[in-house]
């Protein structure tokens, strides 16, 4: 796992929870989780869930990368 900020050095191995709103920080987690009205609509890494069509994550990737290019 690529480690962003030395998160990884932080929690030390042990599974953690980490919650951004800027998805481009989420690049090294193993596992994503999207939560929309309550509930979890799309899980995955950041490549699956980027390339998914009309996906929740993957539109919000794409209107928050403008800033970053």
């Amino acid at each position: 796992m690529e480690v962003c900020c030395g998160f990884g050095e932080l929690v030390g191995g042990k599974t953690a929870v980490y919650i951004s709103h800027r998805l481009s920080s989420c690049k090294f987690c193993d596992r994503i989780a999207v939560f929309s009205e309550g509930t979890i609509k799309e899980m995955g890494t950041h490549d699956e869930l980027v390339v998914r069509e009309g996906g929740i994550y993957s539109e919000m990737f794409r209107a928050q990368a403008q800033y970053y290019v």
